[in-house]
């Protein structure tokens, strides 16, 4: 039982390491299929179409078959997509994959951090969400780093990346088959959807615009960072705006899930600007240095400092409240990136970099305040004496 955690983490992180794989190739497919930017952004989108659905309809699906087989299920479907490139690369695979890639991930993380929890010994353990939110951010970030990797070697439409993928996602079925499945089968409705208590919806709103602002450098920065010469770093990109927030989750969780919150939507929109700035000019330095930071805040102390509050208002209600979180995250990371590949298309990517920053920054301010000020509001409610305090 003390690998067990260790075990879930190695499947959680191949699971998402599959989704962001393709990643540095998405400027081949599209002039395979003689495409822009806003084709693109669709193409990276479908993912979403796979999440939603199971977000929304499937919510009992853990209660009813156990939380590990959702666990498999996600590091099958992950294997197909990889499979899916292998064999067919184009635009329009890139969709299917991504799609199938969409309904893994919400499978495995709709349960993830109530299954962490049980392994761990408890359900409400605090670790989980620590463990679930690290093992994901290393896997989106690590496959296009991967990826970009073994095309220093030369241009590949099916690099060695794919392979190691497929290789390392047949290990982790091997030992999550012999996890034990702590959450015993129970007849309940299939359709439980997503909830948000009381408090919930602003963590929400919040990782709504940290994974807008990653997706559109996943999706849009490669085509920005050509026009350069430099697409061979997109990959690199993709790991520092996903991975590099593993290092500051750690002061995350000493500043506590509210003030983490709030320290992430005032870096998210400064460190856009970096990254914008550095990517419109052509400055490799700028846009590494402003992933990082845009890092720090989309996959430290936003996502860590969200899921944890998010669960720990959740009370009993921690999986469809966890599926609530992840759906507003996940429309983040699709409809904000359709519509700036579309103005990319039409306008020019300075314009459309400039318009979504607008949007980004507004969206920080307005979410910033409607978490902060019920705190303050509360704060100015003198409390009981302490002899009146219940145990």
């Amino acid at each position: 039982m003390h690998s067990a955690p260790a075990r879930l983490a190695f499947a959680l992180c191949l699971i998402t390491l599959a989704v962001n794989l393709p990643a540095p190739l998405y400027i081949t497919y599209a002039d395979l299929s003689g495409q822009g930017a806003a084709a693109t952004a669709t193409a990276f989108s479908g993912y979403v179409l796979g999440v939603l659905p199971v977000l929304l309809a499937l919510g009992g699906l853990a209660d009813r078959v156990g939380r590990r087989p959702l666990i498999l299920a996600a590091l099958a479907l992950s294997m197909l997509a990889t499979g899916l490139m292998l064999l067919a690369p184009s635009l329009q695979t890139l969709g299917l994959a991504r799609m199938c890639l969409g309904v893994g991930t919400g499978l495995a993380t709709a349960t993830a951090t109530a299954y962490m929890g049980e392994l761990m010994g408890s359900e409400h353990d605090p670790r989980a969400a620590t463990w679930v939110t690290a093992s994901t951010s290393m896997g989106f970030g690590l496959g296009a780093a991967l990826t970009s990797l073994f095309l220093l070697r030369g241009p590949s439409l099916t690099p060695g990346s794919f392979h190691l993928q497929l290789l390392l996602a047949t290990l982790a079925i091997l030992l999550v088959w012999r996890l034990p499945d702590t959450c015993p089968a129970q007849r309940i409705p299939m359709l439980r959807l997503p909830c948000y208590p009381r408090g919930s919806v602003g963590y929400g709103l919040a990782i709504l615009l940290a994974w807008a602002c990653s997706g559109v450098v996943i999706a849009l920065l490669p085509g920005i960072l050509r026009q350069h010469g430099l697409n061979a770093w997109s990959g690199f990109s993709t790991f520092c705006v996903i991975s590099c927030g593993l290092l500051f989750q750690p002061m995350a969780r000493r500043l506590g899930s509210r003030t983490a919150t709030l320290l992430g939507l005032m870096i998210l929109p400064c460190s856009y600007a970096v990254l914008a700035w550095g990517a419109d000019g052509g400055q490799l330095g700028a846009v590494l240095l402003g992933a990082v930071a845009a890092s720090s805040a989309c996959y430290g102390f936003i996502y860590l400092g969200g899921l944890a509050a998010v669960n720990q208002l959740a009370g009993s209600q921690k999986t469809r409240a966890s599926a609530g979180f992840f759906l507003l995250a996940y429309l983040g990371f699709s409809l904000p990136v359709i519509f700036t590949g579309f103005l990319s298309d039409r306008l020019g990517s300075r314009l459309a970099l400039l318009v979504f920053g607008g949007v980004l920054v507004v969206g920080c301010v307005v979410v910033a305040l409607t978490l902060w000020w019920p705190a303050r509001a509360s704060s100015r409610v003198n409390p009981l004496p302490q002899e009146y305090h219940r145990p």
